[in-house]
């Protein structure tokens, strides 16, 4: 039996999985078990920032696998100390809580917003609000904090005293506030405003600079936390360490995952001075969250990734990813955006759905399928969006092939 039967008869089949297998890696190159190689511009949804088997990495397990793999929290561990010594450093924090995905992270950050207000006997104080289009786990207080309905879908009732508003819109995030508040006393209700700096799912959106100060300010002015779900957006994908750097908005409560191991399950919550008072003894936990394997993985990712030349060139590649997409806008006029910060990007196409009549009809996924027939993975979201997430190492010549490509389906498309 082949490795597709065996997964399709005996995984549950949540994933519209590709028929390709995958067998090794190197850099941002993927091979399948033909030998075919594919240049790899999704990193694993942004997680492989340093593409894939980085040699100071895969050391980094190596070494740790042979001494120390699993203890539990009820005990110290030199990786994970470390780990949590270097992330409070070089970011707002005073505190991280470990966990082992970003949906993990996530509800640790709601757990967190509650429970702050509930220890300074304001037990009234529990709702969040969160954005539409927002992506933020599968778990239950994760998607139900998630503004998009599809992935709610079927998992009524979903967890009360969430509240969604239109993402980059500050009138209706301040209308929402005033809403939840007691017109006597002037208190809200609201614990907790949550949103991405970027939202990666909903189409890679970025947040108005204007409006993320506005929304500092309101939470600020009314005794609400700010969470930023840095899961897909941090670890320097947006060209800095954290994307609220790029902002210059510091939130109270910042998420991480994804590309913090590179690969290894990891979640990290990251709390300020005042939030972190939300956690005591006993009030949360996790079995394997930053165990001591993959805190090690973790160590040389932040070494690497934290590097302001590393930092630079980042941003330098994704202005050049940038401007060659820019240059197929010019070509195709069913090219509807370029949008992006740093090497999270995406291009927008215009079909016949956006009612218009002599719009192209293309589809985001048969592009896709185009690509990885020609050697590079990218993906589709939200049904007419190209996302490129490529690992942080990807070169300049690497981009050029990918654009190379697309203007080809391009060309082929709008002759179709």
């Amino acid at each position: 039996m082949d490795t597709f039967s065996k997964t399709d008869q005996n995984i549950i089949n949540t994933y519209a999985r590709v028929q390709k297998v995958f067998v090794s890696g190197k850099g941002c190159v993927l091979k399948d078990e033909d030998n075919n190689s594919y240049i790899d511009f999704l990193a694993g949804i942004a997680v492989c920032s340093l593409g894939h088997c980085h040699p100071k990495i895969t050391k980094a397990i190596s070494d740790q696998a042979s001494k120390l793999v699993h203890v539990s929290n009820l005990f110290y561990t030199q990786p994970q100390a470390e780990l949590a010594s270097m992330l409070v450093e070089k970011s707002f924090a005073d505190k991280v809580f470990f966990a082992n995905s970003g949906a993990e992270a996530n509800e640790a950050a709601i757990k967190l917003a509650r429970r702050y207000f509930y220890i300074k006997g304001d037990k009234s104080k529990f709702k969040i609000i969160t954005m539409e289009k927002s992506f933020h786990g599968r778990t239950m207080a994760a998607l139900s904090a998630t503004g998009q309905e599809k992935i709610r879908q079927g998992f009524d009732p979903v967890l009360e005293g969430f509240i969604h508003v239109p993402f980059n819109d500050i009138k209706s995030l301040k209308k929402c506030v005033e809403q939840n508040s007691d017109s006597d006393s002037g208190s809200s209700s609201i614990c907790a405003i949550m949103l991405e700096p970027v939202q990666g799912e909903g189409g890679v959106i970025l947040a108005d600079p204007d409006y993320l100060q506005s929304v500092r300010k309101l939470c600020d002015d009314n005794d609400i936390l700010l969470i930023f779900d840095e899961i897909q957006t941090g670890m320097g994908r947006c060209g800095r360490l954290f994307a609220y750097e790029e902002y210059d908005v510091i939130p109270d409560i910042m998420t991480l995952a994804k590309a913090l191991g590179n690969g290894l399950p990891i979640g990290a919550m990251l709390a300020s001075k005042k939030s972190k008072q939300g956690f005591d003894f006993g009030s949360h936990g996790s079995t394997f969250g930053g165990s001591p394997l993959v805190a090690s993985a973790a160590i040389e990712v932040v070494r690497i990734i934290s590097n302001p030349d590393f930092l630079s060139e980042c941003r330098q590649k994704g202005e050049y990813f940038k401007q060659q997409l820019f240059m197929l806008k010019e070509k195709y006029d069913f090219i509807k955006d370029i949008r992006g910060m740093g090497l999270l990007i995406s291009l927008e196409i215009e079909t016949k759905k956006d009612n218009k009549i002599d719009a192209v009809d293309i589809d985001a996924d048969r592009i896709v399928q185009e690509c990885m027939g020609k050697g590079f993975i990218i993906n589709a979201i939200q049904g007419n969006i190209l996302r490129f997430a490529p690992p942080l190492i990807i070169e300049e010549n690497e981009i050029d092939k990918l654009v190379i490509c697309l203007d080809g389906i391009f060309a082929k498309e709008s002759r179709s």
